[in-house]
């Protein structure tokens, strides 16, 4: 018995690790002459609630090449995903070679009330891995709702400031600017952005990405 436990292992993994894999990230990495742009994300730029033909990456990707850029988004995003794997996951997406890294997480940090110093590491890590590696790297900010108290939404919200001028980056202040808040652009949760929320990070995160293509 345990001799076909051993055979059958590395298959059970390879399933399991198809099952649980985002639906966005594509299981090949075969290079092009395409710009290989990675979004590092969590729910809010992995589509949570919304087919992958609506979501900002994907609506991004069609934006670029209708404007004459020759572009391939890798969505490396998932749902519920903290600042604290951000490293690891750039890691293992080395092996794509990305030029360019669009680093979109920090809201669930927010979200769960965790330490901003460890998020402003966490994501400093992943900018410095990234720059080693010769890879552009855009952040995104975020904000957080009033609640959260005066002291802790503006130290969340100055992390991303500090970051981009400690380490020069192209800086996307709000993520889910003329969207958050707005109930014609959100799903009934109120977080995540329904379809035509996520036209309009598309065309938000287009302006800066463009320009550095």
């Amino acid at each position: 018995m345990k001799k076909y436990i051993l055979l059958f292992l590395p298959l059970f993994l390879l399933i399991c690790m198809v099952l649980i894999w985002p639906k966005t990230v594509p299981l090949s990495f075969a290079r092009d002459n395409r710009v290989a742009v990675l979004i590092l994300g969590d729910s809010l730029s992995a589509g949570l609630g919304v087919e992958t033909e609506q979501t900002y990456p994907f609506l991004l990707e069609e934006m670029l090449n209708q404007k004459g850029f020759t572009v391939n988004i890798l969505n490396g995003s998932i749902s519920g995903s903290t600042t604290a794997g951000a490293s690891s996951r750039l890691k293992w997406f080395l092996r794509a070679k990305p030029d360019i890294i669009l680093l979109a997480l920090g809201a669930n940090d927010g979200l769960r009330g965790l330490s901003t110093d460890k998020m402003t590491q966490n994501l400093e890590n992943a900018i410095i891995l990234a720059k080693k590696n010769g890879i552009q790297v855009i952040l995104a900010g975020m904000k957080l709702p009033p609640n959260y108290g005066p002291a802790y939404a503006n130290a969340f919200e100055t992390s991303f400031v500090w970051l981009t001028q400690k380490h020069d980056l192209p800086f996307i202040p709000f993520l889910l600017k003329n969207v958050a808040g707005k109930a014609s652009l959100n799903q009934a949760d109120g977080i995540h952005p329904n379809p035509d929320g996520h036209k309009i990070i598309a065309a938000t995160v287009f302006e800066i990405l463009s320009e550095q293509l």
